[in-house]
């Protein structure tokens, strides 16, 4: 099982496209200002690059992602990545009110999964069922 969040990635790739549009029109235009100020080839490449920078910041915001199988889940979010066993792993949980889904790990800690947001409705209540279906198949005692 794989989860991404859908409503950020559409969100962030129309607004990474909108910052290299305007910063390149802005970069285009410098050089034609009545201002008195002389604006050189390497303002307008700064311009630019500004744009792609932003743009690159915006996209960021597309890579939590979530993988599951029988033997754990991995969780990918802006830091970092980290695998979890799902001996260790205690429950799912999506709290009232709450951004993201989380796991709930031993000595009431969490993590939390930002793949897995309130923002994308059926979808996230779908990878929750899912992801709780293998951590009941994975924890289940054997008969």
């Amino acid at each position: 099982m794989i989860a991404r969040p859908r409503r950020v990635r559409v969100f962030s790739g129309a607004l990474a496209v909108l910052f290299i549009a305007v910063f390149t029109v802005v970069a285009v235009l410098l050089r034609r200002t009545s201002t008195g100020v002389f604006f050189q080839v390497s303002d307008q490449v700064a311009m630019a690059g500004i744009g792609v920078l932003l743009a690159c910041g915006a996209l960021w915001m597309t890579w939590p992602k979530i993988t599951a199988d029988a033997a754990g889940v991995r969780v990918r979010n802006l830091l970092g990545s980290t695998t979890y066993p799902w001996s260790q792993v205690r429950g799912i949980s999506f709290p009232d009110g709450a951004a993201w889904a989380r796991l709930e790990l031993p000595d009431d800690e969490y993590v939390p999964v930002m793949a897995v947001q309130a923002l994308d409705g059926d979808r996230a209540v779908a990878a929750i069922r899912e992801l709780r279906k293998l951590h009941r198949a994975a924890t289940a005692p054997a008969e």
